[in-house]
C-alpha cells in the first residue's frame, strides 16, 4: 500500500470514481463519503457513492445523501459504476467483509482502490494508496486532512464543512471522548471561519426521532438492563420482538449502548442486539479497558480502544452467555475502578 500523499498529484486528472464504506453507514461514515465526493466532483470526477446497505433517514439531510446508491437496491447501477471505477475510495473500514454483500465484488473489481480510515489492524495487501491512523477521530477528520494536505484547502465549501462536522462531532461524542485533539478543535474553528453554522448539524442529527423511538428506549432500560456493580459493567441484550414491536429502523438503536456509561463507576457498556439473521453487538468503555481486543478475542469483531463492534450467529441466549463468561474473565481488569 503506497502512501496517500502519492495520490495528491493525480487529482488533477478526472477519473471515474467509487465512493463506498461500511454497512449499516454512520454519520461519519456517510459524512466523510459525501465530503470526499463533494472534493472530488470540484477536479472534473465522475464520483459515485455506494452505500454497501441502507442507513438512517437522520443522515438524509446531508447535501448529496439523495444520490447515494444503495448496493441492495436491484437496479444495477451500483455494479456498473464498480465496473467502471478507476479509483475505488474505502472510507471508515479497513477490511472489505465490512461491506457485506459487496465484498466479493470489490475484491474482483480492477479499480485501485484507496484506504482512508482509522480503525487498527487494516487489510492492506487489499489497498494501492492509503493512510490508516489510529489517533485520529473520525475519518471525516481524515478526509479533512486529505482535502488540506493535498493543498486544496481554499475547495472547502459548505457542503463540504456539513459532511465533515457531522462525522467529527458524532464520533467524539460532542467532542467528549479522548479523541477530541487540540487539532480537531483546529479543524472546527477553520470551517467556522469558512461559514459553517453548526447548529442546525445537532438538530438534524439529534433531535429528528419520533416518538415510538423514546418509547423503545424506555422499554429497554426498564426491562432490558441488567447492572453488574462487581464487575463496573452493564449489559443491555434487546430480542428481535421489541425491534418489531416498537417498529425501529436502521438507526434508531445508534447512541443506545452510550448510555449506562452514566451511571456511576461503569466501565464497560455493552448491547446485543438479535437482528434476526445475526447478533450484533457494541461495546464502550471509560479508561483502560480495550474494547477492541475483547471484541476481537470473543465476538468476532473489533474497532477502537474504547469503542468496537463484533457479532455473533448463535441465539441471543447464546451470545449474552457467552458475554458473561467474558466479562468473569476479565474481572480483574473490570472490577478495579480507575479512571
Amino acid at each position: 500500500m503506497q502512501q496517500i500523499q502519492n495520490i495528491y498529484p493525480l487529482l488533477a486528472t478526472p477519473k471515474k470514481v467509487v465512493i463506498t464504506t461500511h454497512q449499516k453507514p454512520d454519520a461519519d461514515a456517510m459524512g466523510s463519503s459525501l465530503a470526499l465526493s463533494h472534493f472530488l466532483k470540484g477536479f472534473g470526477h465522475k464520483v459515485t457513492v455506494i452505500s454497501p446497505t441502507n442507513w438512517a433517514t437522520f443522515l438524509n439531510w446531508m447535501p448529496g445523501c439523495n444520490e447515494v446508491l444503495d448496493y441492495e437496491s436491484p437496479n444495477g447501477k451500483a455494479n456498473a459504476a464498480i465496473d467502471e471505477a478507476d479509483w475505488i475510495f474505502c472510507l471508515d473500514f479497513n477490511t472489505l467483509s465490512r461491506t457485506k454483500r459487496m465484498e466479493e465484488k470489490l475484491m474482483a473489481a480492477k479499480a485501485e482502490k484507496v484506504l482512508i480510515d482509522h480503525h487498527r489492524e487494516p487489510q492492506e495487501e487489499v489497498f494501492a494508496y492509503g493512510v490508516s491512523d489510529i489517533g485520529k477521530s473520525s475519518t471525516c477528520e481524515m478526509i479533512y486532512d486529505f482535502i488540506v494536505d493535498s493543498g486544496n484547502a481554499d475547495k472547502i465549501t459548505t457542503e463540504i464543512s456539513e459532511c465533515i462536522y457531522a462525522g467529527v462531532m458524532t464520533d467524539t461524542g460532542s467532542f467528549r471522548f479522548p479523541s477530541t485533539t487540540a487539532s480537531v478543535h483546529k479543524l472546527v474553528g477553520h470551517l467556522k471561519d469558512r461559514g459553517l453554522e453548526h447548529s442546525h448539524i445537532h438538530e438534524e442529527l439529534y433531535d429528528n426521532f419520533l416518538e415510538n423511538r423514546f418509547r423503545f428506549i424506555g422499554n429497554v432500560l426498564l426491562n432490558r438492563m441488567e447492572i453488574f456493580y462487581e464487575y463496573n459493567t452493564a449489559l443491555i441484550a434487546i430480542p428481535q420482538q421489541d425491534l418489531v414491536k416498537y417498529d425501529m429502523r436502521t438507526g434508531d438503536t445508534e447512541g443506545l449502548v452510550n448510555f449506562p456509561l452514566s451511571i456511576k463507576g461503569i466501565k464497560l457498556a455493552t448491547i446485543i442486539i438479535d437482528r434476526g439473521e445475526e447478533r450484533k453487538s457494541s461495546f464502550r468503555s471509560k479508561g483502560g479497558f480495550d474494547v477492541n481486543t475483547f471484541a476481537r478475542k470473543y465476538f468476532n469483531g473489533g474497532g477502537h480502544f474504547n469503542a468496537a463492534g463484533g457479532f455473533n450467529k448463535e441465539p441471543l441466549d447464546e451470545v449474552v452467555a457467552k458475554f458473561k463468561l467474558a466479562m468473569k474473565e476479565n474481572v480483574a481488569q473490570l472490577s478495579s475502578y480507575q479512571f
